[in-house]
């Protein structure tokens, strides 16, 4: 049984929040280590957890902050996902790994939050689209980087990208967040929100055709 009280270590002082890089490949021994972590923190040791929160701390911030582009809520929500997976530590069953787990917690506490503060982008949400429409390959995005313009003008885009992504449902927003900037896989994706593949692509399109609706100067400027 777990001790009554958490992990002593909260999230590191706030630093001013980068954009979030993709992530690389796992350590093959990263798993093994955080089992054995797990293990102790079933057994009480919040110590334990305490190290999981140091592995991960900055990783998830990151996440959490594409989702709600504010950095004081970004480390609310983190430390409440955080302390979340440290209540329900003993349900985890190693059926995926540490970190997926601990993902599709904090993911649940933005989409939560994001859905309280009704931050949406209206009713184009549908998870019914048929999969013969979907892009699979089709682009979020022209990438400012690769425009011919000045840096103020990338600075300028990339600032009516995020406004635009903010525009979306919370769905959306994440499952844009978790391909296009974590690039993470369909069926981690889908593992990550406890949903079906089908359903990953179908909210990917939908979000990626609805940006580019609102992004359409953009396109046709850059391309």
């Amino acid at each position: 049984m777990k001790p009554a009280s958490g992990p002593s270590e909260s999230l590191p002082a706030r630093e001013p929040a980068e954009p979030m890089t993709p992530r690389v490949a796992a350590d093959p021994g990263q798993g093994a280590i955080d089992l054995d972590l797990v293990r102790r923190c079933q057994h009480g040791d919040a110590l334990a957890f305490d190290e999981l929160v140091t592995r991960y701390r900055n990783r998830i911030f990151g996440m959490v902050y594409q989702l709600v582009r504010n950095e004081q809520d970004a480390w609310d929500l983190a430390q409440d996902g955080f302390v979340k997976a440290w209540r329900s530590i003993d349900k985890f069953r190693g059926q995926s790994s540490f970190y997926t787990w601990l993902y599709r917690i904090v993911t649940n506490v933005a989409i939560d939050w994001l859905r309280k503060k009704q931050i949406a982008g209206g009713q184009e949400f549908d998870d019914t689209i048929g999969l013969a429409d979907i892009e699979a390959t089709n682009s979020l995005v022209p990438q400012p980087e690769a425009a011919p313009v000045k840096k103020m003008e990338r600075g300028e885009i990339r600032a009516r990208i995020d406004a635009a992504i903010a525009r979306l449902t919370p769905e959306h927003r994440a499952v844009i967040v978790m391909k296009e900037l974590e690039d993470m896989q369909y069926h981690e994706i889908a593992e990550s929100l406890g949903c079906s593949i089908g359903t990953v692509m179908s909210r990917l399109f939908y979000a990626r055709r609805k940006l580019q609706a609102m992004l359409k100067d953009v396109y046709d400027e850059t391309l």
